[in-house]
């Protein structure tokens, strides 16, 4: 995790949910229709700079020049402060996906089911993201990556790793330039929502191809 996610719901949705009103941000109120999103593709990502909310197409991948391997899309939440390759991130390029859902991929025997996961509410979900700022520039494959943690309670049954989900409140101390890197690192520990508020159900498989997107991408195989 996390290697496909969707984001269909409008930017009302996202926007309202943090509390944010038009005259903060200007937005579109149309859905943004999204249902299948996979890296290497621009995401819409929310971020900070000098102290007004933007929202930005972004590179999901981050792969520096010295990189010789394809992008990464994940950072580990364990790590991400310190290593040498996400710690510059951490420090001056946090940011946040809003999102409506994500995919898993279960193993079962000699296939892998996908699943669907979103919050039990169908409330939006704000994903914690770090990446290369100023993002309204562009950086060729060096984007942004999303911050996972280890799987608990049931849902690790489906994935040993998550995206890690901040609560609505949180995300604009996350956001802000004033917060230190130890105090991001405190937020994410600590303003993350627990597997507990989410669930999750089988889609079919036409979920692995980019190509495919639209309502029915989300809709539960089983019928219910």
């Amino acid at each position: 995790m996390c290697g496909r996610f969707a984001q269909y719901n409008s930017r009302n949705d996202f926007f309202e949910a943090l509390g944010i009103g038009p005259e903060e941000l200007t937005y579109d109120a149309e859905p943004i229709g999204r249902y299948n999103v996979s890296p290497g593709t621009k995401v819409l990502l929310l971020n900070e700079r000098d102290g007004d909310l933007k929202f930005d197409p972004v590179y999901w991948g981050y792969s520096p020049e010295w990189w010789d391997k394809p992008p990464l899309i994940n950072a580990r939440s364990e790590t991400a402060a310190t290593g040498r390759m996400f710690k510059p991130l951490w420090e001056h390029g946090r940011a946040i996906v809003p999102a409506s859902g994500w995919f898993e991929w279960k193993k079962d025997a000699d296939q892998k089911q996908p699943y669907f996961i979103y919050q039990r509410d169908k409330e939006p979900l704000f994903f914690l993201a770090i990446g290369k700022p100023p993002f309204e520039r562009e950086h060729g494959q060096e984007g942004f990556v999303i911050v996972t943690a280890p799987s608990n309670q049931g849902m690790v049954d489906i994935h040993d790793r998550r995206p890690l989900v901040l609560r609505a409140d949180a995300v604009r101390e996350w956001l802000s330039q004033d917060t230190s890197p130890a105090r991001a690192a405190e937020i994410a520990h600590d303003s993350a929502l627990p597997e507990t508020d989410f669930t999750w159900h089988p889609v079919a498989t036409k979920v692995g191809n980019v190509h495919n997107q639209g309502p029915d991408i989300i809709r539960c195989i089983n019928g219910s």
